[in-house]
């Protein structure tokens, strides 16, 4: 499994916004590191080597507002999710190879 937290091989791209309900989520107009200067909130991501997302902070006025860490098994099908907001709980969720999710 293609962990949360790995490290190796990760590139590093910025959005403005993200789209939809189902995880992961997916990350709409990209903008270049040039541009965040300029702006007050923006995605910051990371993909590994196979381009998948495996993580994303909301940054709104220099502050994270909404993380999401995602974990892929071997085929590359999302198995496992964190998702942080300040001040609450990490929520953690496991899917089995049906979709289905427990919350632990």
């Amino acid at each position: 499994m293609r962990a949360m937290e790995t490290k190796a091989s990760q590139s590093l791209r910025y959005f403005t916004t993200y789209t939809g309900v189902a995880l992961p989520f997916r990350l709409v107009n990209p903008i270049e590191e040039a541009e965040l200067a300029n702006r007050n909130t923006f995605i910051r991501a990371s993909f590994d080597e196979s381009g998948a997302l495996i993580a994303f902070d909301k940054i709104v006025y220099g502050e994270i507002e909404l993380s999401h860490r995602y974990a892929y098994d071997e085929n590359g099908t999302l198995v496992g999710a964190e998702i942080v907001m300040p001040e609450e709980e990490p929520v953690v969720l496991r899917f089995d190879g049906a979709a289905a999710v427990s919350e632990t």
